[in-house]
């Protein structure tokens, strides 16, 4: 039997982002994290949060469920820690919510510090109101069954990322952003760096001293679109 056949479906114990790394991480705003990672680790936009408000930092609890089922949401969140995410592939399915106002106040209880769902949620006024950030694909009254098994903290696919348990996850008003474990803490003097570029640009641009991008009449010329030694 091969070592992956013999995980089971509920792993319990994982190895997290560190806690200084979310903790700086949470500094940055999920564009800078996801330029700075390649342009890529952003989950789709479907996936937005209840409220623009909304913003977290935190380590992936991986939830895998068949759609418009939340027993294993339910496992997720009695083996949680606090800084933990929820990172839930639903499918996409949206004929059912899978978390509501209840299971939100068991999260803020526990100490875990959000939910990303490929699926739908309900109570949506009320999760605004908690100020408990929830970024889901949509909404729907309907509730959810309770008896179909699913696996914890197994690699997952959602919103078009692979989310791993443990990666770190950042949330904001833009979206969701994931990037691996290993990866997370070398984007860190990057994010810092951009950072910083970005705002001496703004301040250019508000003192008029740079209003045109300093990089703008090269790609031109590169793209074909001004001839060699030609300028705006």
């Amino acid at each position: 039997m091969s070592q992956a056949a013999a995980l089971p479906d509920v792993i319990r114990d994982i190895e997290r982002t560190p806690a200084h790394v979310v903790e700086q991480a949470a500094q940055f705003p999920s564009s800078i994290l996801a330029d700075v990672a390649g342009r890529r680790g952003a989950l789709s936009g479907r996936i937005a949060p209840l409220a623009p408000s909304m913003r977290f930092a935190g380590t992936a609890i991986t939830v895998e469920v068949r759609p418009g089922d939340n027993l294993m949401i339910h496992a997720a969140i009695a083996i949680a820690k606090p800084g933990d995410v929820l990172v839930v592939d639903g499918k996409g399915d949206l004929s059912s919510a899978l978390m509501g106002e209840i299971m939100t106040q068991q999260c803020i209880a526990l100490g875990i510090v959000a939910v990303v769902i490929d699926g739908a949620v309900r109570d949506s006024e009320a999760i605004r109101g908690l100020g408990f950030p929830m970024y889901a694909a949509g909404l729907n009254p309907n509730g959810p069954t309770k008896f179909v098994p699913g696996r914890l903290n197994h690699p997952i696919s959602i919103g078009g990322v692979a989310v791993s348990a443990g990666d770190l996850i950042v949330g904001d008003a833009d979206g969701v952003f994931a990037v691996e474990r290993a990866r997370a803490e070398s984007l860190l003097p990057l994010a810092a760096e951009k950072l910083a570029a970005e705002t001496k640009r703004i301040a250019g641009i508000k003192s008029r001293e740079a209003l045109t991008p300093p990089w703008l009449d090269g790609a031109l010329r590169a793209a074909g679109v001004l001839k060699a030694g030609e300028t705006l």
